[in-house]
């Protein structure tokens, strides 16, 4: 009698545990699936603030599953793969915007985004919204929010103050090689020197350039610092990334659940913005420990004289009409 009793027991007890599993993998399955492929390293701030905050948030419907490292996409392909749809999330530069849509190349030029603020503004702007609205109606993308990267510094093993752009001359900067970075190194008045990352402390070692230009977490941790004099705050790019979701999966939520994206993605891009901008300012102090002087030259100058160069070239033809002036005026 106790031995069928206890049988039942188990037997009913099984049917309930098979039933919470089956409920618990429908439940699973109907979350919506949002991949996210970067070529960041996980313990990059934007990796952190997206699996720490953006996860949570949206994980009572969705399943957040980050690839970093570029180990889903190759960099550079993540925005087709979306468009395709093969892939629901990424994280893209400006640059690679100005791929697909060449009028994205003023996001990307020198002296556009005066800080992190500025980038927020220039994002949530009226104007902006016709550049969303591109991206989404001609490649199937939508742009959650920005983030921001930090600011790029002059950094020279020379001991000559730099106020303006006329003091950069004779300067061998070296600077990345494609066309659009070498055509910055000549509008912030040095001779700007393309080479290989790899290559630029020795360089900065034995003179074979006078500087190069990296943000300040860079410097750190390429140790520039120990071969160069000075840090000059040009602040000649404040570089940013969108964080795109697929329109396809996009119009697929409710609007209760696109509203939770949406706060998450902007909370997630604000907490990465706040450190980053805290650890610069511990950086400048560190560099100051560290001998080099960290000094701000005339940005007004740096500004005038950048802006000035990039209207009069061929890359700001392809800029929409007015854009600048638009972004200046925020």
């Amino acid at each position: 009698m106790s031995v069928s009793i206890l049988r039942r027991g188990l037997i009913a007890t099984t049917a309930v545990l098979s039933l919470s599993l089956a409920a618990g993998a429908a439940l699973a399955a109907d979350k919506v699936k949002l991949r996210l492929s970067s070529p960041a390293s996980e313990n990059d701030e934007r990796a952190i603030a997206l699996t720490t905050i953006f996860a949570p948030a949206v994980s009572g419907f969705a399943e957040f599953t980050p690839h970093w490292n570029a180990s889903l996409f190759k960099q550079g392909t993540e925005l087709e793969a979306i468009s395709r749809g093969n892939l629901e999330m990424s994280i893209a530069s400006a640059q690679e915007m100005a791929e697909f849509f060449p009028e994205f190349g003023v996001f990307a030029a020198g002296y556009v985004h005066r800080d992190a603020a500025h980038q927020v503004a220039v994002f949530n702007s009226d104007f902006f919204k016709s550049y969303k609205k591109k991206v989404e109606d001609e490649l199937g993308v939508k742009l959650l929010t920005v983030m921001y990267l930090g600011r790029r510094q002059v950094n020279l093993r020379t001991d000559k103050v730099i106020k303006t752009p006329a003091d950069m001359a004779g300067v061998k900067l070296r600077m990345p090689g494609s066309e659009a970075w070498q055509f910055l190194g000549k509008a912030l008045g040095a001779n700007p020197v393309p080479m290989a990352f790899g290559e630029v402390y020795t360089a900065l070692q034995t003179g074979a350039v006078d500087g190069q230009d990296n943000p300040l977490p860079t410097v750190q941790k390429s140790k520039f610092y120990e071969v160069t004099k000075q840090i000059v705050l040009t602040n000649h790019l404040v570089d940013l990334n969108y964080v795109t979701i697929s329109k396809k999966v996009w119009d697929k939520l409710t609007p209760a659940q696109q509203a939770t994206v949406q706060k998450a993605a902007d909370a997630a891009a604000e907490s990465g913005r706040q450190k980053q901008l805290k650890l610069e300012g511990e950086l400048e102090a560190f560099m100051k420990e560290k001998g080099l002087k960290v000094y701000s030259p005339d940005l007004n100058a740096f500004r005038q004289a950048v802006q000035g160069a990039y209207l009069k070239s061929d890359l700001s033809k392809q800029w929409e009409k007015g854009a600048l002036e638009k972004i200046n005026a925020l």
